[in-house]
């Protein structure tokens, strides 16, 4: 079966395109930016992949014509704190009219659970866009999920966050709120059962794990799982937006995303429709089979995705190809290079840079700058990174967001996303002489930015200069 996989670069996307693969169908991803669509060459051979921006009007050659079924995945939640509704309206209209000249039969829609008269602003967009999509040109498929908990998942990184980082909370009163997590793997596997299931044809589901928890009780049975204690303490006088900095400043989570959960967390949400569990006899995994689930994957290094690497999980939201050619005019540089022995040791080094194993050189320099990021409303140092030596075009780097990441031509090039008067790269590339250079170059944005750079001239001495030393020594 011929399927567009819009979204393909998201979380869930990320997670469904290998199943999709391995029984048999073909594929088309559809991303606003084919430069960091994060899949390896073995499988980038195998799909074809369009450049479509849903925000816009869609050429109609963008699409086969011969499409059978679609999965509408995208949503703008992270984007925005304001007009994010308003977008994901207009991209399912589009998606609507670009699909009125193809052959699609089925779309399925990854919505929330709606089950409340007052909705969050968040599950308000997303039964919004479930109304539009029943007008298109298809028979609609829509699974209502709750909270997603996997390796990578927002709602995974953030508890796990608040209860490594905190065995002592004083949390806000919605901590209280019930609601039903399902675990990543159920939900790819409803996701997949219900493609081409004529039973499932124009119909809404929820679908959701055995456990009805409040995020009280889910922070608690985590730390049981992970064999430790914590203490919750609730208050009814934290505001929302003091919420949601707690959340920005304690977890890996951005502000924008944080705004948008707090608002949602106060809404329970319960599955009371069972009836695909029934139909496509699928048994959900309780909650802590969920987190054991997820840290296997995590130990074995096999997180196939993770929010952090979506463009909104920082302030870099263009194109990528824009940034790949570094300016060499009205720009300040630090330039470093030293001789390399065994260019295959070096390039695993440089590939396995920042997350867990940090920047090599003066890694409590990096954390105090990562912090005083987080402290204006930047990413800071929070996100890490998602596999510990694979990197791709559009991952997220702590700070930076990688641009290219070429190991055959033996060149990675990174993009500041901390907050900066101007902007900055960071490039590493072996040259044919076995020579490594390490250039970071700086654009400032005016006598600000030329004043942060000289005051940072003393600190870059050190920290370059040691970076470039230990990758060549491997210390």
């Amino acid at each position: 079966m011929k399927i567009l996989l819009t979204g393909a670069n998201g979380y869930i996307g990320m997670r469904l395109l290998p199943q999709l693969l391995s029984a048999g169908h073909e594929v088309i991803c559809a991303v606003r930016d084919a430069d960091r669509l994060s899949i390896d060459t073995e499988t980038r051979a195998r799909v074809s992949v369009v450049e479509i921006d849903f925000l816009k009007e869609v050429p109609l050659h963008k699409i086969p014509k011969d499409i059978a079924a679609a999965y509408f995945l995208i949503h703008s939640m992270s984007s925005s704190t304001k007009d994010f509704d308003e977008m994901e309206a207009t991209t399912a209209k589009n998606f609507n009219i670009a699909l009125k000249e193809t052959a699609v039969k089925q779309v399925i829609y990854l919505s929330g659970i709606v089950n409340e008269e007052n909705l969050s602003k968040h599950l308000r967009s997303r039964k919004n866009v479930e109304d539009i999509l029943y007008e298109g040109p298809f028979s609609l498929t829509v699974l209502r999920a709750g909270i997603i908990v996997g390796s990578g998942s927002s709602s995974f990184e953030i508890i796990r966050d608040l209860c490594e980082k905190l065995p002592f909370m004083i949390t806000p009163k919605w901590v209280l709120t019930r609601t039903q997590p399902i675990a990543i793997r159920d939900v790819i596997h409803f996701l997949t059962a219900v493609l081409g299931n004529e039973k499932t044809y124009d119909d809404s589901f929820d679908i959701a794990g055995p456990d009805v928890l409040t995020y009280k009780e889910m922070l608690h049975q985590y730390a049981q799982e992970r064999g430790f204690k914590n203490w919750i303490v609730t208050v009814p006088v934290m505001t929302p937006k003091l919420s949601s900095y707690w959340l920005y400043f304690v977890t890996s989570t951005s502000y924008k995303l944080a705004l948008n959960l707090v608002d949602s967390m106060k809404v329970e949400v319960i599955a009371k429709d069972r009836r695909l569990e029934e139909l496509l006899h699928l048994k959900p995994h309780t909650y802590r089979e969920a987190i054991d689930m997820a840290f296997k994957k995590i130990e074995q290094n096999l997180v196939v995705s993770s929010w952090k690497d979506s463009m909104v999980s920082g302030r870099f939201n263009k194109n990528l190809e824009k940034y790949i050619q570094v300016p060499k005019y009205g720009v300040l540089c630090d330039v470093q290079k030293m001789s390399v022995h065994d260019a295959d040791k070096v390039l695993k080094r440089i590939w396995s840079i920042g997350g867990a194993n940090g920047w090599y050189y003066g890694n409590w320099l990096w954390k105090i700058r990562g912090f005083l990021d987080k402290l204006i409303g930047g990413v800071g140092l929070r996100r890490g990174r998602t596999h510990p030596d694979k990197l791709f075009p559009g991952d997220a780097l702590d700070f930076w967001r990688v641009l290219l990441a070429d190991k055959k031509g033996k060149r990675l090039l990174l993009f500041a996303e901390m907050k900066l008067p101007g902007e900055a790269w960071l490039e590493f590339k072996i040259d044919r002489d076995n020579v490594l250079h390490q250039t970071a170059t700086f654009r400032p944005r005016g006598l600000k930015g030329r004043l942060y750079w000289y005051t940072i001239v003393p600190l870059h001495y050190f920290i370059f200069g040691g970076m470039i030393r230990n990758i060549v020594k491997g210390k």
